[in-house]
């Protein structure tokens, strides 16, 4: 952020090429480092519980179903209510801390701008609008809470769950899991291209929006000058074109984002359906049962959202 402010032109900012630049962000979760435990505590617990269900589902109807008893099933009902309550509480507690992480981190985080930003000699602030000043001190540090607080929050959630499915896809079925490692390169590679090009439009549309920022401050704090002159319709035609400007950008990266979210989606659902329909064949075989079947398409389906949301939280 310092970096930030020392620049004088929104494009000459380095063009960052990892998330490596996040780590600045290290020290301002130092004070905070219990109620990070007890967020990642949360997090473990509801995975577990949300990984159990699948296990209760696959014994629900091999054991429970199977068996005609009405005593097995309610057992087997009353298990999965249990873990499903489990998962609802600590998903949300995890929810609340990660969040509130977030939320103080970014208000240090602009404490902390607004500190250096004050003392920086006169002459930064003869090459600098302050407009543009203010938008790097309210729109991208909510840029920022956004990625610290919910974002961080879903990542962290889809990441364990994702490999959590992966491991327990490998327990329930070796050889279908096998075939899912194979299509995974065909699934993450698009992505991670679009990827790249979501990150370079949103720095564009982050830059415009600052433009637009910079255009009114600098016509506001000079109204008298401006009247004086009737230059009212010129400085009006000059933030109406900024404003579309950033507007055009803001739509460029939206639909990249689009079109990474519908290619995710139906990669991943695309390779979770062909190897489902394997395991079909297995049952029908005699090589799985009816709930190793139902096990196997929940853990998939973890495995689909989770690398949906972490292509989406990439992009962002």
């Amino acid at each position: 952020m310092h970096d930030c402010m020392a620049d004088t032109v929104p494009s000459d900012h380095p063009k960052s090429r990892s998330l490596a630049p996040l780590r600045a962000l290290v020290p301002y979760l130092e004070p905070y480092r219990g109620k990070l435990l007890l967020a990642l505590a949360a997090l473990l617990v509801a995975a577990a519980a949300m990984l159990a269900l699948p296990i209760a589902l696959r014994h629900l109807i091999d054991q429970g179903i199977a068996s005609g008893s009405s005593d097995t099933v309610n057992r087997y009902f009353v298990a999965f209510m249990a873990a499903a309550g489990v998962y609802g509480v600590f998903a949300a507690l995890r929810f609340y801390l990660v969040t509130w992480l977030g939320e103080r981190v970014v208000a240090d985080l602009r404490e902390a701008v607004y500190a250096r930003v004050i003392r920086m000699d006169p002459g930064f602030f003869e090459v600098t609008r302050i407009g543009e000043v203010l938008s790097r001190l309210t729109a991208d540090t909510t840029l920022v809470q956004s990625i610290a607080g919910v974002n961080l929050s879903i990542t962290l959630r889809s990441a364990i769950s994702l490999v959590g499915s992966l491991v327990m896809l490998a327990i329930t079925s070796p050889r279908l899991t096998l075939m899912i490692l194979v299509l995974v390169p065909v699934v993450i590679v698009p992505l991670i291209v679009l990827g790249r090009r979501v990150r370079k439009l949103s720095r564009a549309s982050q830059d415009r929006i600052a433009d637009t920022s910079g255009i009114a401050d600098e016509t506001l704090n000079a109204i008298q000058t401006v009247q004086a002159f009737t230059l009212e319709a010129v400085n009006s035609q000059r933030f109406d074109a900024a404003v579309e400007d950033s507007f055009v950008a803001a739509v460029r990266r939206t639909k990249t984002r689009s079109t990474l979210t519908a290619i995710a989606t139906m990669l991943v659902f695309g390779a979770i359906t062909f190897v489902l329909w394997m395991g079909a064949h297995s049952v029908v075989r005699g090589e799985m049962t009816g709930g190793q079947l139902g096990q196997f398409l929940v853990y998939a389906v973890y495995v689909a959202i989770s690398a949906a949301s972490l292509s989406e939280m990439w992009g962002e």
